[in-house]
C-alpha cells in the first residue's frame, strides 16, 4: 500500500499508530485544561484537575515546576505519552506564555502537527499568531479547537473569518455549535452526521452522542429547541456553500484547518477533536537532516534533543534531554552515538512521561519523545544515531531581545553562579555571555518573564540569591567570517566582545547604529541573529 501524497511505503504499524503534535494557543485560551481531558479521555487520569483546584493532591498534571504551579501557566514544555483506542497520542506541551517563545519554537521542531485553541469570545490574539507562523515556517499540518462555547462568545462565522484573514490559512468546519454561552447545548458533527449534546451536570462524563440521519431528520427536534434549530440548518447550509470542504491533501500540507468548537472544561467536543487527530492527524513524518533527509521506517534509530530540562526532580541535580525519536525502533540499553563528541552512549534509563509520571521506557518506536538523563552531555540539537553522522537542521537559537548583568548577592558564590547560570544556558533557558571585559555575566533572553524564572530556580535549586541589573547592552549578534577578518575585528572591539556558552564570539551592542557601523566597516565579518543549534 502506497501514500498517494509521497509514495512511500506504508509505515510499520507501531510507528503509523503514533500522532505526535502540540497544542499552542494564547495564554488563557484552555490549553491546560484540555491538556488535562486529552488525559482524561486516553485514560491516563482519573479526574481531571482544575489548574488552582485546592489540594496539592488535585494540581494539573502538565504543570511541574513551582513557579507554574503559582501562576497557573505552562512554563516548560514537558511530553506525555497516552493510549487512545488504537492509536499513541504523543502530546507535546508548549509553554503558553508570550515569554517563553523560544522554547515553544524549538519544541514545534519536534512534532508532525499542531492542534491550535482559540478562545471563542477572543478569537486569534497575538500570541497564536506569532506560532501559528512558526508553523507555517515548517508547513505543519494544524487542527483548530475553539475553546469556551459555554459562555458568551462571538458568531461562528466571525471566528471563522478571522483565522482566514489574520493567518491566512483555510477554514472547514468539523463542528458546528448549537447555541452559545447559556444557551449551548452541544455541536453538530458535520462529518460524521452526528448529534453532539452536552452534559452540564457532570463534567468528567461523556456526553450522549444521537446519530441521525442529515440535518434533515425529524429525530433533531426532540434534543433542540425550534429556534436554534432553524438557525443551526441556516447556518449549516451557508457553511456549506461558503466554506471549503475538507480536503485531507490541504490540510497535510498546512493549508486548510479544520474546526471543532467545544467546551474543554465541560469536557465537550474533545473527543470529536481527539478523533479527528487520530483520524486525520499526520503519521509521524520525514525529518530534515544533511547529508540526508531521516524517513521514520527506516530500520536504524535516529533522534535529536529539542529540549533540555535540568532539575526536573530537585533532589537529584539530573537533567532530561527530550529526544524525538525520528526513525527506527529502539529498546532500552542500545548503545547509540553521540554525533557532537562520536563519542557511544548507552542509553540504560530511558524514560517516558505519562502526565508527570515518568516510567522506564523499555522500547520506543519513530515518532515517540523519550527523556535521557544525564549530566549535561546532551545539548539541544545533538543527534543521536546508530553510528551515522547526521545532523538534524532547522533547530532555531534567536538572539535574545533583553540583556541584564547578573551578579551573585555574595560575591564569594561567583563560580557557583557560573555554574547555575551555564546549566540555564545549555538547557536553553537563555543566553549566557561572558563579557571579555568587567566581571560578571550577562544574561540574555527573549521575554521579560524569564529574569523572573530565572532569579527564582537559583535561588530554589541552588540556594543563590542573585541580583538581575540593566545593562548597558541592547541585544547581541553572532560574529562569523574569515578568521583573520574576526580576529582584527574582535581586537578592534573588545569592551563589545563576549562569549556565549559554546565558546562563540558575540558582539554586545548598544544600538542599531553599532551594527550598521560594522556592516560599514567590516564587509567581511557577518553579524548574526540567529545560529543553528548545531554541532
Amino acid at each position: 500500500m502506497l501514500d498517494h501524497a509521497s509514495n512511500r511505503p506504508a509505515l510499520p504499524p507501531e510507528i503509523a499508530r503514533r500522532r505526535t503534535f502540540a497544542i499552542i494557543s494564547h495564554p488563557d485560551a484552555g490549553k491546560t485544561t484540555l491538556t488535562e481531558k486529552f488525559l482524561l479521555f486516553g485514560g491516563a487520569i482519573q479526574m481531571a484537575g482544575q489548574v488552582r483546584a485546592k489540594g496539592e493532591a488535585r494540581r494539573t498534571r502538565s504543570n511541574f515546576m513551582q513557579m507554574e504551579k503559582d501562576r497557573g501557566i505552562s512554563v516548560s514544555a514537558s511530553a506525555m505519552s497516552f493510549e487512545y483506542g488504537k492509536y499513541r497520542f504523543n502530546l507535546v506541551d508548549t509553554p503558553g506564555h508570550s515569554d517563553f517563545s523560544e522554547d515553544t519554537y524549538r519544541t514545534l521542531t519536534a512534532v508532525d502537527a499542531a492542534v491550535m485553541v482559540i478562545d471563542g469570545a477572543k478569537g486569534v490574539e497575538s500570541q497564536t499568531q506569532k506560532l501559528f507562523e512558526v508553523c507555517r515556517m515548517r508547513d505543519l499540518p494544524i487542527l483548530t479547537f475553539c475553546n469556551k462555547m459555554d459562555r458568551e462568545s462571538r458568531d461562528t462565522f466571525d471566528i471563522i473569518d478571522e483565522i482566514q484573514e489574520n493567518l491566512a490559512i483555510d477554514v472547514t468546519p468539523a463542528s458546528w455549535p448549537i447555541g452559545m454561552g447559556r444557551e449551548f447545548l452541544g455541536c453538530y458533527d458535520l462529518i460524521n452526521d452526528r448529534l453532539e449534546l452536552m452534559d452540564r451536570a457532570d463534567r468528567n462524563v461523556v456526553a450522549e452522542s444521537v446519530k441521525i440521519e442529515g440535518l434533515d431528520d425529524p429525530a433533531l427536534a426532540d434534543h433542540i429547541p425550534a429556534d436554534l434549530l432553524e438557525k443551526l440548518r441556516e447556518e449549516v447550509e451557508m457553511a456549506r456553500e461558503l466554506l471549503p470542504r475538507f480536503d485531507r491533501q490541504a490540510m497535510a500540507e498546512g493549508t486548510l484547518t479544520p474546526i471543532w468548537f467545544g467546551s474543554a472544561i465541560n469536557s465537550f467536543g474533545v473527543k470529536e477533536l481527539m478523533e479527528g487527530i487520530a483520524g486525520y492527524g499526520p503519521e509521524p513524518q520525514v525529518q530534515t537532516a544533511t547529508p540526508r533527509e531521516v524517513a521514520p521506517e527506516e530500520g536504524k534509530v535516529t533522534g535529536f534533543v529539542f529540549k533540555v530540562q535540568a532539575n526536573m526532580d530537585p533532589k537529584h541535580r539530573d537533567r532530561v534531554a527530550f529526544v524525538r525519536l525520528a526513525s527506527g525502533h529502539f529498546k532500552r540499553g542500545m548503545k547509540l552515538t553521540h554525533v557532537r563528541t562520536k563519542k557511544p552512549m548507552a542509553i540504560s534509563n530511558p524514560v517516558l512521561f505519562l502526565a508527570s509520571d515518568r516510567e522506564l521506557a523499555e522500547e520506543a518506536w519513530a515518532g515517540d519523545i523519550m527523556g535521557i538523563p544525564n549530566h549535561g552531555q546532551l545539548r539541544i540539537g545533538d543527534a543521536l544515531t546508530e553510528g551515522e553522522a547526521l545532523r538534524f537542521t532547522g533547530i532555531p537559537s534567536f538572539a535574545p531581545e533583553l540583556l541584564q548583568t547578573c551578579r551573585a548577592g555574595d560575591p564569594l558564590k561567583a563560580k557557583h553562579l557560573e555554574k547555575a547560570l551555564m546549566q540555564f544556558a545549555e538547557e536553553g533557558a537563555a543566553k549566557i555571555f561572558k563579557p571579555s571585559f568587567g566581571s560578571g555575566f550577562i544574561v540574555g533572553v527573549v521575554g521579560a518573564l524569564q529574569f523572573e524564572v530565572l532569579a527564582s530556580r537559583i535561588e530554589l535549586e541552588y540556594g543563590l540569591p542573585v541580583r538581575f541589573e540593566a545593562s548597558q547592552f541592547t541585544s547581541a549578534r553572532w560574529v562569523t567570517g574569515d578568521k583573520a577578518a574576526v580576529d582584527k575585528f574582535i581586537n578592534a572591539n573588545k569592551q563589545h566582545m563576549a562569549i556565549d556558552n559554546d565558546g562563540d564570539q558575540v558582539f554586545l551592542t548598544r544600538m542599531q547604529w553599532d551594527i550598521d557601523r560594522v556592516v560599514r566597516d567590516y564587509p567581511d565579518v557577518t553579524l548574526s541573529a540567529t545560529k543553528e543549534m548545531m554541532v
